[in-house]
């Protein structure tokens, strides 16, 4: 059949936009849709974003996309001991979100692609032999019309709606999100780090953060599991969507937290937001004939803190490729897409994997286990940990406490 396009991309976030550019570079027909009016608006995130993916993809942000520079990060355990972390690996940038997805979007035009906004994907058109070749849209919430292609990339985040319709189990489970919300406040004095703050009784299995902003700013946010409200366990399986979860549980503490601290109690409020975000390990399978899933929509997010930007462009960088070469030979079958499927899982998949392991373990301890598990590694073992090489500060930590081995031995190698 004749196609309109070579190429339909659902949402123009990081992951959509940053596949758009390079598979319109290479020469491919490529349209980008976004349900929302206006790209990166409304901000739903804490604007996290470490410099090593956007170097690898040679690109250099403007000014305007970030509030500040970090060059590290606080860890904070529930007695106040801290350590600080600072190396090439904690380098990067508070962005502002609603700047640096429209810049991604706009690089994706410059190399060709075209994006419509207030675009909503309705249905995913199949023809007579059930093969999957275009989408059902409405702009503007106006008469629905199809538009086809041979190949359709679902990049929608966490709704989404058009890959369960492809097929793809991405329906999230209570336990494997985590309830959020977030303040932007002022004047916050900080020294260009991230603050991570652990605690049951502060997050129960999450943990407080606070990103720098400019001009005294800061984004102050909470993240608590999807399966306990104030607390308790509770809820079921559900197909994320926008407003699927009431806020008011992290809210509350967060409002908690933000009293007892002596920098907050008294700041303003600018900004405030809940959501949900995916904490949880992949979905089984990103490709099927004729359609992929890339970043958030794909559950390719970092369990430990839920931040996706870096995944979804490094995900959407590796999905391009692979379409890339199918192009050639207009061979959009899941046999021949599977290879990104197949890299993706032994490369960031891998680390993916292991953070997840920590986050499943690192629940089962207690305040005070946590306590001495601070007290007892340094900034060189944290470091360690984040990069999956769990056995010397396991040792470490078990050497002070060794009934803790039960727990943590879940991380040493030849486990699972």
């Amino acid at each position: 059949m004749k196609y309109d396009h070579d190429v339909i991309i659902i949402g123009g976030g990081p992951s959509g936009s940053t596949f758009a550019r390079a598979v319109a570079a290479e020469g491919m027909d490529v349209l980008v849709i976004d349900k929302r009016k206006e790209i990166g608006v409304p901000v739903r995130c804490g604007e996290g974003l470490g410099q090593r993916e956007v170097i690898s993809q040679g690109l250099e942000i403007p000014r305007q996309c970030y509030s500040t520079e970090i060059t590290g990060a606080k860890v904070i355990a529930p007695n106040g001991k801290s350590i600080v972390w600072k190396d090439d690996n904690t380098k990067g940038w508070v962005l502002e979100r609603k700047i640096f997805d429209k810049w991604l979007c706009e690089l994706a035009i410059e190399k060709g692609a075209k994006v419509k906004t207030y675009t909503r994907a309705l249905e995913v058109l199949k023809d007579t032999h059930g093969k999957i070749n275009g989408v059902k849209l409405s702009h503007g919430g106006r008469e629905p019309y199809d538009i086809h292609a041979p190949l359709i990339i679902s990049a929608e985040g966490m709704e989404s709606m058009m890959a369960r319709q492809m097929g793809f189990k991405t329906v999230h489970s209570l336990y494997d999100v985590d309830t959020c919300y977030q303040y932007e406040m002022k004047p916050y004095n900080h020294e260009n780090l991230i603050e991570l703050y652990f605690g049951n009784k502060i997050a129960p299995r999450g943990y407080v953060w606070i990103f720098p902003k400019c001009d005294k700013k800061a984004n102050v946010g909470i993240g608590i599991g999807g399966n306990l409200i104030n607390g308790k366990k509770g809820g079921s399986a559900y197909g994320a969507t926008e407003g699927t979860i009431d806020g008011a549980a992290p809210k509350h503490l967060l409002d908690e937290f933000i009293k007892n601290n002596e920098q907050l109690k008294d700041a303003s409020t600018l900004v405030d937001f809940g959501g949900i975000i995916s904490v949880g390990a992949p979905i089984d399978e990103f490709v099927k004939d004729n359609c992929m899933v890339i970043g958030t929509a794909a559950k390719q997010v970092d369990p430990i803190h839920g931040g996706g930007i870096a995944l979804a462009m490094e995900s959407a960088m590796l999905a391009a490729s692979i379409v890339l070469d199918a192009y050639k030979e207009k061979n959009y079958s899941k046999e021949k897409l599977f290879e990104y499927d197949k890299q993706w899982r032994a490369t960031a998949g891998k680390k993916v994997a292991k953070r997840l392991m920590l986050r499943k373990v690192m629940e089962k301890v207690s305040d005070d286990d946590l306590n001495h598990i601070f007290n007892s590694i340094t900034d060189h073992d944290l470091e360690q940990t984040m990069e999956g090489k769990f056995a010397g500060p396991v040792a470490k930590i078990i050497a002070g406490r060794p009934q803790l081995l039960g727990v943590l031995s879940a991380l040493l190698p030849g486990k699972k």
